[in-house]
């Protein structure tokens, strides 16, 4: 059974910045894609960033070179560093992994961490 935890959220003035983290919690884990997605109040979710198994990123246009997502294979663990935040950032901020599994099981199974809230004041 596949756990991810999430941490780092809080409360920050704008401008400041806050460290995100995602463990994934189980044994025998291959990861491929892992992401960060937020939900604003009464609005969407929506793709934050997102990084290959190989390392390679991906950004919303949003971010504009203020996030910067990355990886640690060693301990199952993904960050999202956040910077120069805005109000318009505060939301709960969602981790996702998607595993390699046997290909009877789907080949591939993705996993949702339960959210971390991010207020940012004016």
């Amino acid at each position: 059974q596949v756990q991810l935890v999430e941490s780092g959220g809080g409360l920050v003035q704008a401008g400041g910045s806050l460290t995100l983290s995602c463990a994934a919690l189980g044994s025998g884990l291959t990861i491929a894609t892992q992401a960060w997605y937020r939900q604003a109040p009464g609005k969407q979710r929506e793709l934050v960033a997102h990084i290959s198994r190989h390392g390679n990123t991906n950004y919303a246009d949003f971010v504009k070179g203020r996030f910067a997502i990355s990886r640690d294979d060693t301990k199952n663990t993904m960050f999202l560093q956040v910077n120069s935040l805005q109000p318009e950032d505060t939301a709960v901020y969602y981790c996702s992994m998607d595993f390699l599994v046997a290909s009877d099981q789907g080949g591939i199974q993705r996993h949702w961490g339960q959210g971390t809230q991010v207020t940012v004041s004016s």
